[in-house]
């Protein structure tokens, strides 16, 4: 029987169990995983170190495994790794049981893996999955810590992906008040789904009324190449299946990713001619 960890309730269990894979064809269930970067808010002295949290914001579709892309612009935030960079990984991962973890710095798009070791062992949050330590420059100005959508940025259950996920970014102001994410009162939850799954030939996708007002709708295939980008202006869109030269995309997994003030979601879908 697989054993659940919420944020409040979590026991090590210790197990010999392959890393799941990062390649997955589909899950049980439509309940996704909501995850941000907290505060989602922050204002910081020049020259300022701070840190940063990547939370579950509440109990969703089981997982064990994460991976996500985070960006910055390197002329506001230097990253600031901890020594050992294990020491990065959230409590509700370590809390669980033995995990693997990995990351990656690059030049302002940092790399964050981690999955649990343990057999039969899935979380659903509420919880912090990951921490990142910042400096920020001498400037004062405002910038944006934010999660990069698409098939590189996932939540994994048992080798397969979580149908969506939703994630919300995060503002800093260096020496003033930062722009407005996250904070801001939304009209509706940002939600976004494909009718039907898997498509023939075209895809219509149903945008909630969070993501009909402003924002971009992005479909990209399994190595996270753009297919093809839309402007929602409708609840409804449609999506002909074909790619920015017009020509048709072959049959196979899609990713699209809605992005509105902030705040993302990514789905899962299938197309067939």
């Amino acid at each position: 029987m697989t054993k659940r960890f919420t944020g409040a309730s979590m026991a090590g269990t210790l197990g010999v169990l392959a890393m799941a894979s990062w390649v997955g064809l589909g899950t049980a269930g439509a309940q996704g995983v909501t995850a941000a970067l907290t505060p989602a808010s922050l204002t910081v002295a020049p020259g300022a170190e701070f840190e940063l949290e990547l939370r579950v914001t509440q109990a969703g579709h089981v997982f064990n495994a994460f991976k996500a892309i985070v960006g910055y612009d390197t002329a506001a935030l230097s990253l600031v790794p901890l020594s050992p960079t294990t020491l990065q990984q959230g409590t509700l991962m370590t809390g669980a049981c033995q995990t693997f973890h990995r990351f990656g710095a690059g030049a302002g798009v940092d790399t964050l893996e981690s999955s649990l070791l343990c057999s039969g062992v899935s979380l659903t949050g509420p919880g912090q999955i990951y921490r990142l330590r910042f400096r920020a420059s001498n400037t004062p100005q405002t910038t944006t810590v934010r999660i990069v959508p698409g098939p590189r940025t996932q939540f994994i259950d048992g080798g397969l992906f979580v149908p969506q996920v939703t994630w919300t970014d995060a503002s800093i102001g260096i020496g003033m008040p930062p722009a407005a994410v996250g904070d801001a009162v939304m009209p509706a939850a940002l939600s976004l789904a494909v009718v039907p799954n898997p498509s023939h030939g075209s895809v219509v996708f149903a945008i909630g009324q969070g993501g009909s007002d402003s924002g971009s709708l992005t479909v990209r295939d399994v190595q996270g190449r753009v297919v093809r980008k839309l402007v929602p202006s409708e609840l409804k869109i449609a999506w002909d299946g074909r790619h920015e030269l017009g020509q048709p995309v072959p049959n196979g997994t899609y990713f699209a990713t809605l992005e509105v003030g902030g705040r993302s979601t990514t789905i899962r879908f299938s197309l067939i001619h």
